[in-house]
Parts: C-alpha cells; structure tokens; sequence
C-alpha cells in the first residue's frame, strides 16, 4: 500500500517506521514546510493519507484530501466543531473517512471498558466520577480527544453527570477533567468512581507512540478501497 503522511512529527515519524516494517511505501511526507506539496497530482501517487496535524489545520487537510477522492485517516484532535462539514464532503465526494480521538488498540479497549463500567455505576449514585489526563508538554489541546471521548461515554451511561468541566468543580453534575501537562507522558487517562467506603479507578498509561501508530496504520489497511465514515470500533470489529 503507499501511503501519504500529512503531518511529519513525531507521530509522523512513528507511523512511518511501522508502515515500512510492514512492507508498505511512503509516496509523500507532508509538514509545515511544505504544506503546498498537498497537491492533487502528489496526492494522486497514494492509495491512502495519514492525517496526524494540528487542531487548526486539520480540517483543511481532511477536506483536501476528500476533494482529491484519496481515503484519509485521521487522528488530530481539537478541530470537531467542523466534523459535520467532514462527515457531508465524504458523503458528497463518496469518500472515506477513518476518525479516532486514539487509534491505539489498548484505548479502544478501554474505551469499551469504560462504556461498560459507567453503566454498572449508574446503579449506584452513592459514587462519584472524577477523571484525570497527563500528556506532554507539546501536546495542544486540553482536555486530550480521548479524554473528551471517555467523558462523553461517561455522560451518556452515568445519569447523575450533565457535562464535562476542565477543572475541578464540587457541583454534582459536573464531570471534573484534570489536565496535566509533563514530560515526556505519552500519555495517562484515569477514570476513579469514589464514595465514602470505598474507590473504584481504571488507568490506560501508553509507554510510548507505538501503540497510536500502529493502530493509525492498522485504519489505513482497513479503509483502502472502503466508502463511507468509520471509527476504530468497526476497523477492530469490536
């Protein structure tokens, strides 16, 4: 498979050395220094793009792929507020979209783990849920995608939490995130249900940028040749 990587950072470079051991090619290394070679005729030499860039780029990136009619898998948080202008270009160009806040394959896992504990508590409100995040100090966004993520799983199943807050916050339907920004933290999500007997916590702690990579590359294999919008759940078959 060849593959274009829009985003040449550290994950970038992690996606690469994976997709090469792998027996795949990259055709085209995109980065801010050359953001103008994301050109229809760069792009046409790829079977599929790797969108791993910022929350004020990758939007346009998406969309340009989409226009050129390459399948695109992306993994940038922090631009959803345009995820339905996404979701309709891929409809109206018939193309295909992969989008995860986290492609590793042991938060996915969490992801599904966390669903099912939110609602074995909600039986419970004696219990309180509180969460925790701690990235690097590169990392842009705060709350991390995946955070949000695991707190929208949250809200949907534990029915005494209304929203999210980025703070610690004492009202009762508030979902308090703890953001924690330290070197060089690949990555920490906590999820602790606390009463006054007794804590429950689940913890996925990523040891290095392997994990993301590899599931980025695992969505790649899956969407060559796909139409439509998909999540890691269906490229799992979870």
């Amino acid at each position: 498979m060849k593959i274009a990587l829009i985003g040449y950072g550290k994950m970038g470079k992690a996606i690469e050395e994976i997709a090469v051991e792998k027996g795949h090619e990259i055709v085209l290394k995109i980065d801010i220094n050359n953001a103008a070679d994301l050109n229809k005729e760069n792009i046409a030499r790829a079977d599929v793009a790797i969108e791993f860039t910022g929350p004020h780029s990758a939007f346009e990136n998406i969309s340009k792929c989409l226009e050129l009619g390459i399948p695109v898998v992306s993994g940038s948080t922090g631009w959803l507020e345009n995820w339905q202008k996404a979701e309709q270009l891929c409809y109206d160009k018939k193309g295909a979209l992969v989008y995860a806040s986290n492609y590793s394959i042991g938060v996915n896992l969490f992801f599904e783990l966390n669903t099912y504990l939110a609602k074995l508590m909600n039986k419970h409100q004696e219990y309180d849920v509180t969460m925790k995040e701690i990235h690097h100090t590169q990392k842009k966004d705060a709350p991390s995608g995946t955070a949000i993520t695991l707190a929208e799983q949250v809200l949907a199943n534990f029915g005494a939490k209304k929203q999210w807050v980025n703070a610690l916050s004492s009202e009762r339907g508030d979902l308090s995130i703890i953001s924690e920004r330290i070197d060089p933290y690949p990555g920490t999500h906590a999820i602790k249900y606390h009463s006054a007997i007794d804590e429950i916590e689940i913890i996925h702690t990523a040891h290095s940028r392997k994990g993301f990579a590899g599931g980025a590359v695992l969505a790649a294999e899956f969407i060559a040749g796909k139409k439509g919008i998909y999540g890691m759940r269906e490229v799992l078959g979870l």
